[in-house]
């Protein structure tokens, strides 16, 4: 099997399966990142509930969809970026100023580039949503 890069995976299920305006989908395999990336989608408005169930295999995500996401992808390669460069990449990745958020993993866990830049740390963006 080749390898599958997990967050890659999970943003084009949750975009194709908006898409086709489903209530739900389902995402396989999860990873600690991928509960992460869904936790902040969650919180962020995005996404609703989700569970995580275990099937023996790798487990899989069950996520209930809002209707919310009219783009999102995994950003390859992790480009590192520092705590005041956020508005570079905001401007390359996201339609206009204040619509979606960018993807950042820091050494406190995933979270929005805007709350990265309120709390003053960098770290490495891993998607987008809007």
């Amino acid at each position: 099997m080749a390898t599958s890069n997990v967050l890659a995976n999970l943003f084009t299920t949750l975009f194709n399966t908006e898409d086709r305006r489903k209530g739900s989908c389902v995402i396989v395999p999860t990873s600690k990142l991928g509960f992460e990336v869904l936790q902040t989608l969650k919180n962020e408005g995005y996404i609703g509930e989700f569970e995580r169930v275990e099937d023996k295999r790798g487990g899989k995500f069950k996520i209930n969809l809002l209707a919310k996401i009219t783009k999102c992808g995994a950003i390859t390669p992790r480009f590192k970026v520092k705590k005041d460069e956020y508005n570079t990449w905001e401007q390359q990745f996201l339609p206009s100023y204040n619509r979606g958020m960018l993807l950042v993993t820091t050494n406190q866990g995933v979270m929005s580039h805007k709350e990265a830049a309120n709390k003053g740390i960098g770290g490495f963006l891993i998607g987008y949503v809007y």
